[in-house]
């Protein structure tokens, strides 16, 4: 799970096991950060998540599951740039070890994540 900036730049990641719900990652993820908004997909729609964003005055622009039974309006022009971490997650994959998953460790997992991340952002 990551956080990137606006700009599509690594800003903070989280190594979860596969089985775990990815919201069990959110809250490390966004703790002790300033953030003025957060542009995300469904598996991020909890209201704690919700809550938490709207106490701290960011703009939230969760898609929202199906079934939810009091939908939020959401901003479909600033959801659209969403695509940024996606096109991160690309450019990660581009690198062998990282889509390949064949460090053994979460260290050296890690180290490869950031490896991957400077050299994106230095291009």
């Amino acid at each position: 799970m990551a956080l990137t900036d606006a700009l599509g730049n690594l800003v903070r990641f989280v190594l979860l096991p596969g089985q775990r719900h990815d919201t069990v990652g959110v809250a490390p993820l966004i703790k002790s950060i300033e953030l003025d908004g957060l542009i995300a997909d469904k598996a991020f729609d909890a209201k704690w998540i919700i809550a938490d964003l709207n106490q701290r005055g960011a703009k939230v622009v969760v898609s929202q599951m199906p079934g939810r039974k009091q939908p939020v309006d959401i901003d479909a022009d600033v959801y659209k740039w969403r695509h940024l971490i996606e096109n991160f997650f690309c450019k990660l994959k581009e690198f062998k070890r990282v889509a390949m998953r064949s460090d053994k460790t979460d260290t050296s997992f890690e180290a490869m994540i950031l490896l991957g991340a400077a050299i994106i952002n230095s291009r």
